[in-house]
């Protein structure tokens, strides 16, 4: 008797415990599948995701459509002057830089900017920037002046070239010398160096053409750059029946302390005239700029071009340099101080073409600026009696930046 009630005990129990080990596999069963619906749920919201991602983009009501991420950078500018000078306007037009530039009764002297006595809109000028998928970047500056509508530049500029390579297209602004490939609106002064104005003209060397620099790879900046334009500028080149005009230039940089860094480059440009001459323009340039606080410097710039124009019986070598300070006291004042000169002059034409010119500036905002410019020029001659006149001007200019414009060299 006792053996058979201890035999259904255990029985009893282990009845129990298997009941027991049954009922737990379900629970852990139940869970189980939860957890994987919950799994096959999140995956099937993943790939609908992907899936949204990837579908063409179209304009049903029921759809967004991200427009500002397919709209390029936009950036506006705005420049004009009041100008007080000693020369009537009338007078003004008729300009010309003796040995350099000759008097035309049938045409206006170029004259872009602080053109008039009293009050100038010098221009509006339109600049367009954007990423054109993984390899080029493209950009377009338009200058409205208030008689006409220009394309300034347009161009392509190559993203992933390899072994430090950067190639250019369209029509840009040439990187021959310091100054010539900053916009008017940038400069330090006011006024073109008088240089660039008596050996490149008004618009510098801007043309149709490409362009390829190489960033060399050594332990300080050093950069290489060839350029192949078509040669409109008729100021020193000007054959246009096929592509004539080649650049080559050498730029470095190099910190000589913590606070001082020396900029330099050398500049060649060869190409041919319209009667079929060559012209020859060298170009040195020299910058050197000391930070002294947060928004406090000291920029020292020089550049010498030398021009050897062929002619018939001969060739012209004429030369010419400007060098500037500007002291930036903090980050709303600036002051500086530029002398221009021409030298080398042909035999039978003045050598005593120079200019001086003094700025105060002022910037209440980053993309305001207010200028006031002093300058005594000596390097004109007016109408067709060749009459030199020194020039006095004083002239308040403004400019205003709106958008996003990209930064400029110092």
């Amino acid at each position: 008797m006792i053996k058979k009630t201890i035999i259904l005990s255990v029985v009893a129990t282990v009845s129990l415990f298997a009941q027991s080990e049954v009922a737990k596999l379900k629970a852990q069963l139940a869970q189980q599948m939860k957890t994987t619906q919950a799994l096959q749920k999140r995956v099937q919201e993943i790939e609908n995701k992907q899936a949204q991602t990837f579908e063409p983009v179209t304009t049903q009501k029921n759809e967004t459509f991200d427009q500002k991420s397919f709209l390029p950078d936009i950036a506006l500018i705005l420049d004009g002057s009041a100008v007080a000078r000693n020369v009537s306007n009338s007078v003004y037009e008729t300009q010309y830089i003796p040995g350099f530039s000759s008097y035309d009764p049938a045409k206006e002297a170029e004259i872009p900017f602080n053109k008039n006595r009293g009050f100038n809109f010098n221009y509006a000028e339109l600049a367009l920037h954007s990423t054109v998928g993984p390899y080029f970047d493209a950009d377009a500056i338009f200058h409205l002046h208030p008689d006409e509508f220009e394309i300034e530049e347009a161009y392509i500029t190559s993203r992933s070239l390899s072994y430090g390579l950067r190639a250019k297209l369209g029509k840009f602004r040439s990187e021959f010398g310091r100054i010539n490939a900053i916009h008017q609106h940038a400069w330090k002064f006011t006024a073109q160096p008088l240089v660039y104005e008596a050996l490149l003209g008004t618009e510098g060397i801007n043309d149709a053409g490409v362009q390829l620099q190489w960033l060399l790879p050594t332990d300080t900046y050093l950069m290489a750059g060839l350029e192949a334009m078509q040669g409109n500028n008729d100021v020193s080149f000007g054959d246009v029946e096929k592509n004539n005009l080649y650049i080559g230039y050498l730029k470095s940089s190099v910190d000589l302390t913590d606070m001082t860094t020396l900029l330099g480059g050398v500049s060649i440009a060869h190409g041919k005239q319209d009667n079929g001459q060559t012209t020859d323009i060298y170009g040195l340039d020299l910058t050197t700029k000391t930070a002294l606080g947060s928004y406090s410097s000291l920029l020292w710039q020089s550049e010498l071009l030398y021009r050897d124009k062929q002619k018939e019986n001969g060739s012209d070598k004429q030369a010419g340099f400007y060098t500037q300070f500007v002291y930036q006291y903090d980050q709303n004042w600036a002051a500086g101080v530029r002398y221009d000169s021409l030298f080398k002059n042909i035999d039978t034409q003045p050598d005593d073409l120079d200019r001086y010119s003094a700025m105060l500036e002022y910037k209440p905002f980053e993309f305001t600026k207010f200028r006031l410019q002093y300058i005594y020029d000596r390097s004109r001659a007016f109408g067709i009696d060749d009459q030199r006149k020194n020039i006095s001007e004083i002239l308040l200019g403004f400019t205003i930046e709106a958008g996003a414009h990209g930064a400029h060299a110092f």
